[in-house]
């Protein structure tokens, strides 16, 4: 029971942005498993993410979104309310990333990435924020950020990325101080190198690069970024707020 009360979510909803796959599938999964509802926002493919969970018993569904537009948030969140009353926690998820030097980057491609890391969990997080201090929610927002957000991976180039996640972690620490009053939790996960159909698809002589940096001699598994996020998302973190939890296999320790 003690676990129960600390760690578990049960009549709490959860919003996951890109829960379709990798990462965000997992969290949703377990968030589900926790006992939360989950609502699903992203642009295509959720389907199979919504099935494994209520396959489990648990309740989810998901709603095409572009976290990008304000509009299509602000809809979106109207939906989750209509069906599911509130929203307790955010997984602030959707991102991507783009490898390429500087000089070859377009600034069109630099405010991609920009808008989808960056602008799109502000805009989500914020509409988030402002439906939980209306609604008197002591909330959780979890903003993912990553390692690069802290150091400079090599050999590949990603300006844009490294940017964008570093700018996360301090709107996370931002946003952490300036909601607290409202008693909303606002943390960020800086994962290191994940085995995700995004690193799939990468050169392998890229993943071969890094593998040697890494303290641990592997990546890490969707589900070991899990047991964190559950950690921020319950009652068990109830005075943690502000914080970037690395999860990396020592890698930035170098």
């Amino acid at each position: 029971m003690f676990l129960e009360d600390m760690f578990g979510l049960k009549g709490k909803v959860a919003v996951v942005t890109g829960g379709g796959r990798g990462i965000g599938q997992k969290v949703a999964i377990g968030l589900a498993k926790a006992g939360a509802e989950i609502a699903i926002l992203c642009r295509s493919g959720a389907d199979e993410t919504v099935k494994l969970i209520e396959d489990q018993g648990g309740k989810a569904y998901w709603i095409a979104t572009d976290v990008t537009t304000e509009e299509s948030v602000d809809n979106a969140l109207s939906e989750i309310l209509n069906r599911s009353s509130s929203i307790d926690i955010l997984f602030n998820n959707a991102g991507i990333c783009m490898h390429q030097s500087t000089l070859d980057a377009t600034v069109a491609e630099f405010r991609e990435v920009i808008d989808v890391n960056l602008t799109g969990q502000f805009i989500v997080a914020r509409a988030i924020g402002k439906i939980m201090i209306e609604q008197g929610i002591k909330g959780s927002i979890i903003n993912m950020a990553s390692m690069s957000g802290s150091i400079v991976n090599v050999p590949q180039m990603q300006a844009s990325y490294n940017a964008s996640k570093s700018a996360v972690v301090h709107m996370t620490k931002s946003l952490a101080v300036e909601w607290a009053k409202h008693q909303i939790r606002v943390n960020s996960l800086s994962p290191g190198y994940v085995t995700t159909p995004m690193s799939i698809d990468t050169p392998q002589e890229l993943k071969d690069a890094w593998l040697p940096l890494i303290p641990m001699r592997r990546f890490a598994k969707p589900e070991e970024l899990l047991p964190p996020v559950l950690y921020l998302a319950s009652n068990a973190a109830g005075y943690t707020s502000g914080s970037d939890v690395v999860v990396d296999g020592a890698y930035t320790c170098l």
